[in-house]
């Protein structure tokens, strides 16, 4: 969740690091310090640590232009340990203050390690885990940087990604790996770090991963990595996509709307290729499975967290729907806890935007452990899940940087879709009923764009009538069923994260297993009522709740009159077939949760407590 950059060279550092750290602000902070190792007032070096509570503005502020050094690390941090202060920012510096660690992740017996260190006389400046390592790398430094952070972490339980420097060695920096994700980066006599490739790439290209617990050696010349327990190893350079760089707002006042109006571009690259109307069906060469593998699938099951998971739920009913495969989708976090039962035919899809998602890593791992065939479902190229499963598809929405995803949904909902396809094609559909499903998903692009030129930045009509009900609500129920359901949950999901709008979502039959309990004539009620096959009994629960005075706001297929009469405000979306109708039926939603974010004067690209990608438990 916080970001790590780092830089040896022959440039001044300062100004590299803070770029880099402007360019992980998306991923979410509270604060963000610098180190460098900077000429002293004698022959020899020193540290000059600075750090700041709130935005990397506040950081570069007090940064002066002249500030020296080509050797440095940077950080925004994201409260975990000790509350929002400058003593807990990060780096964190020793007793000498000669070495400096920044660090990504959780030190689970911090407590232990803190203690052992108290005893012997060590004075602690923070309330964090973290402060741990630089008094532990200190307490087995002999001279050899490498040595002393191996040594340091060999005692060290839990998730870490570090980058260390030392006052003692300019031209050096360590970092090391275990469940929190570093790249390091080639330049022409110059190295980078990052804990996200986005970090770097207006620098370089060419990178190589690190993988848990493995350690690195960093100088201007290059790198040697090697395990902790001092095994070497070797790493194949990687070459970064350019779609890295194009991530500006342009004319767009925020990342969240410019990512809602690039929906159909990115929805456009997802299908590109993969949907084949000349036979009806669909390949995903990514997976690498034969007609015959396809056949002999058992069930799926999909591994997700919040939007991700969201768009498992679409996937998991156009499985079974297209392939009559059983199929089901669960939260990561619960997955790999719970003791699964896995069999060799099963297959799973971990879906997460950044690929770093912890608890979707861990899932993996838990299925892989128990003979599960795992296939990444993913937008970021060479990410830790990518790697990990070493098969699957990415969704190629483009870099994602609003913290509340929008695009990656609708590109996670489509590679799914086409997954389906591909899996009933050879299944059990026949050649036309794949052909109409891929001709009705191929011109959903189209329909998005269109509906967004009417809908997407009006400053009245519909969707302003509905942010006015919404911003003025104690609460917001968000009903839908069959894959209008998942898409409910995802809304309701939106509107928390962006307005802090308090939202429950609900299978629209369910409210009456209590939570029609809670309506009043104060209560706004959004229904998604796609014309499908639930379309009437979601209407009868829409009568439900107008009964008891629900304000209602429902999105439903244009053309249908008799639903928009239910309504105080409705929406029409472009038709589709049902599986399909998710891609259409989120946009208003998405859009709800900007305008009332936008109208409650909230951080719309970064919203309080939450980060882009969710590296720790």
């Amino acid at each position: 969740m916080c970001g790590i950059v780092g830089y040896v060279g022959g440039r001044k550092a300062a100004q590299l690091l803070l770029d880099g750290l402007r360019r992980l602000e998306y991923r979410g902070y509270d604060s963000a310090g610098l180190a460098m190792v900077a000429p002293g007032a004698s022959d020899g070096f020193g540290l000059e640590v600075i750090r700041r509570v709130g935005h990397v503005a506040a950081l570069m502020e007090a940064v002066p232009a002249s500030q020296a050094g080509s050797t440095g690390i940077g950080h925004t941090r994201w409260a975990t340990h000790g509350g929002v202060t400058e003593a807990n920012a990060h780096p964190h510096v020793d007793g000498t203050e000669r070495i400096a660690v920044i660090h990504n992740g959780i030190i689970e017996n911090f407590a232990a390690l803190r203690d052992h260190l108290q005893e012997e006389g060590v004075v602690f400046r923070s309330e964090t885990d973290s402060e741990v390592l630089p008094h532990l790398i200190r307490k087995f430094y002999k001279g050899d940087p490498l040595e002393a952070a191996r040594s340091a972490l060999a005692l060290v339980h839990g998730t870490w990604g570090i980058a260390v420097v030392f006052a003692d060695h300019p031209g050096v920096m360590i970092a090391a790996r275990n469940g929190s994700p570093l790249v390091v980066g080639k330049g022409d006599g110059e190295t980078f770090l990052a804990s996200d490739p986005h970090a770097i790439a207006n620098y370089t290209r060419q990178v190589v991963y690190l993988e848990d617990r493995e350690i690195v050696k960093i100088t201007r010349e290059g790198w040697e990595i090697s395990r902790l327990d001092g095994r070497p190893v070797s790493h194949v350079l990687h070459e970064l996509g350019i779609e890295l760089g194009s991530s500006e707002k342009g004319l767009f006042p925020h990342y969240m709307l410019k990512e809602i109006h690039e929906q159909p571009e990115s929805l456009s690259r997802c299908l590109l290729g993969r949907v084949v109307p000349e036979t009806g069906g669909a390949k995903l060469g990514g997976f690498d499975l034969s007609p015959r593998d396809i056949v002999g699938i058992r069930r799926v099951g999909i591994l997700g967290c919040g939007t991700s998971y969201h768009a498992g739920q679409v996937g998991a009913v156009a499985m079974e729907q297209l392939a009559r495969l059983p199929a089901f989708a669960e939260i990561a976090s619960e997955f790999r806890y719970r003791n699964p039962v896995i069999q060799a035919d099963d297959l799973f899809l971990a879906v997460s935007q950044s690929g770093e998602t912890a608890d979707t890593m861990g899932a993996v791992q838990e299925a892989q452990t128990k003979g599960g065939r795992v296939m990444g479902v993913v937008n970021v190229v060479g990410s830790s899940i990518a790697r990990t499963c070493g098969r699957g598809v990415y969704v190629h929405s483009g870099p994602e940087i609003a913290v509340a995803s929008t695009k990656a949904f609708t590109s996670q909902v489509a590679a799914l879709l086409v997954a389906a396809l591909m899996f009933g094609r050879t299944r059990v559909l026949g050649p036309g009923e794949g052909r109409a499903f891929g001709d009705d998903l191929l011109a959903v692009p189209e329909r998005m764009a269109g509906w967004l030129d009417t809908y997407g930045m009006a400053h009245h009509g519909p969707i302003i009538d509905a942010v006015e009900l919404l911003t003025k609500a104690r609460f917001v129920f968000f009903l839908g069923r069959g894959v209008s359901a998942a898409v409910a949950m995802e809304g309701a999901l939106k509107l928390k994260e962006v307005a802090y709008i308090p939202c429950m979502s609900y299978p629209a039959a369910e409210m009456k297993h209590g939570p029609i309990a809670l309506i009043d004539a104060n209560t706004p009620v959004v229904a998604i009522v796609p014309n499908d096959l639930m379309r009437d009994k979601t209407l009868s629960n829409v009568q439900e709740v107008r009964a008891r005075g629900a304000r209602v706001i429902l999105i439903h297929t244009e053309g249908d009159h008799e639903a928009a009469r239910l309504a105080e405000v409705s929406i029409p979306v472009p038709k589709a077939s049902a599986l399909i109708t998710p891609l259409l039926t989120v946009l208003p939603l998405q859009l709800f949760a900007y305008r009332a974010g936008l109208a409650l004067g909230r951080d719309i690209d970064r919203p309080r407590n939450l980060a882009k990608s969710v590296t720790v438990e």
